[in-house]
């Protein structure tokens, strides 16, 4: 026994969860945060985050009124900022399908702490993302000839258009993620609807009684529940790879020059993931705080999510360089001039905003102190973010702005009302986030129970003795 006590500390895994809880102090923690009366901030964030929307709703009117003219758009600069915004949004979204399939089909325990608002953060990132194509094809009253059915004037889309696909894409990953988001959140649902109960709460009763589908957490429940969990997962995966690859061909299928290369796909995907996962990090760290969710939501997890962004920021800085590699390699004059015209033109500004938010910012996590620092991954996320959505300016706009003809350059600003709706996006995300704090569970408290000492039949005290003096 005194040796399993004398184990090098650097050979035991850090616990996931600290502080030794109870299932039963878990359910307290999670669903306080529910059950508990709401805090002033939260109602100060959700009115910040009501009136932004608001100027979203407002703006929306009024381009539905004038037209898309009230945008900076023009010729030759036909996509503007909605369809940056639309990439953006779409990317946020990736990190949560990650984390909940890909990680859980390899086992990793540690995504059970984050999975949840993660799942979460992806269903409101897609809303957000299918607004800008609605809104940026103008006649939006049209909108209806764009979905694959039989109409009274006998057309159909195209279905050679990478736009189309982009519908099939987004809206299947949408349901998806949906889909998985519910199914993981069934038997939390029940918790609930028990505390409804045992609270005398007839109408919450009511309600999470209906959402829960009557579980009651019975042996053929969970093992349904497993096979689903784990189908749908297997969906969700491909789904990770193909949507923003698809994304991706929006720009890879043409030939104007800067968008006309095979390395889009895998860029993309990998630049999904990292924005994904730094607005992922943003908003755990604002949850952490403000609920006190240290013990659940650990340092350990900063550090593994820094990791990943490290490696995918790795990738996209890779990927930036073989750009220009490709366009010196093909002898193409017009590639090597769009490269050369992002980096030293007139968004040289943008480019190198880019470069450094995604390139030399992610290198300081090789560092393990300040992979492990709160306020520096905060700061550094939100950079990220803020060069990952420049990353999708200067691809759009650079690219369009000059083309072939010198006689057709023009330079792209955008207005007021380009502004304000990209803002009003914020609200919206921020909207639907803040109302899934307040009233679900934003932790699945089944999956952090199941990885719990306690949860191992084989679980002893000596073990316990030996984790605590580890």
């Amino acid at each position: 026994m005194s040796d399993s006590i004398n184990i090098p500390k650097e050979f035991i895994d850090e616990p996931l969860i600290l502080g030794d809880p109870s299932f039963h102090t878990i359910t307290e923690k999670v669903s306080s945060i529910s059950e508990d009366k709401t805090k002033r901030e939260w109602f100060l964030a959700f009115g910040i985050a009501v009136s932004v929307l608001f100027i979203l709703l407002g703006i929306i009117s009024y381009l539905v009124w004038e037209g898309i003219g009230i945008w900076g758009l023009n010729n030759p600069v036909g996509w503007g900022w909605a369809i940056v915004n639309f990439v953006f949004w779409v990317g946020i979204g990736h990190a949560g399908t990650l984390i909940s399939a890909i990680l859980l089909l390899f086992r990793q325990k540690w995504r059970t702490s984050i999975n949840r608002f993660a799942e979460a953060m992806t269903l409101f990132a897609v809303i957000c993302a299918l607004l800008f194509p609605t809104i940026h094809v103008g006649r939006i009253w049209l909108l209806h000839y764009f979905i694959p059915v039989p109409n009274q004037m006998g057309m159909w889309p195209n279905f050679r258009s990478p736009l189309l696909w982009d519908f099939f894409a987004v809206g299947t990953y949408f349901v998806v993620s949906f889909l998985f988001w519910y199914t993981g959140l069934i038997p939390d649902l029940a918790t609930y609807r028990d505390r409804a109960v045992a609270q005398a709460k007839k109408v919450k009763q009511k309600i999470f009684g209906i959402l829960s589908l009557g579980w009651r957490g019975g042996n053929r429940h969970w093992q349904h529940h497993e096979i689903a969990i784990l189908v749908l997962a297997g969906l969700s995966t491909p789904l990770v790879l193909s949507v923003h690859s698809i994304v991706s061909s929006d720009f890879a299928t043409s030939i104007i020059p800067g968008w006309h290369t095979t390395i889009f796909p895998p860029y993309f995907v990998a630049g999904a993931i990292f924005s994904g996962f730094a607005m992922v990090t943003t908003l755990a760290i604002i949850a952490r705080k403000f609920y006190n969710l240290e013990n659940i939501i650990t340092v350990s997890h900063f550090d593994k999510m820094a990791k990943i962004m490290l490696l995918t920021g790795s990738i996209v800085g890779y990927s930036y360089a073989m750009e220009f590699f490709i366009a010196w390699y093909s002898g193409n004059i017009y590639e090597g001039f769009a490269f050369l015209n992002r980096a030293f033109g007139p968004y040289s500004w943008a480019y190198w905003t880019m470069i450094t938010c995604n390139v030399l910012v992610p290198q300081f996590f090789w560092f393990k102190k300040l992979r492990r620092s709160i306020p520096f991954l905060f700061v550094a996320a939100i950079l990220i973010n803020i060069g990952m959505w420049f990353e999708r300016f200067v691809i759009t706009v650079t690219s369009l702005s000059r083309d072939f003809l010198p006689s057709s350059w023009d330079y792209f600003s955008p207005t007021l009302f380009d502004i304000l709706i990209f803002i009003g996006s914020f609200g919206l995300f921020l909207t639907g986030f803040l109302l899934f704090i307040r009233f679900l569970p934003i932790i699945s408290m089944t999956e952090v129970k199941s990885v719990l000492p306690q949860a191992d039949p084989h679980y002893t005290d000596d073990e316990k003795m030996v984790a605590n003096n580890g």
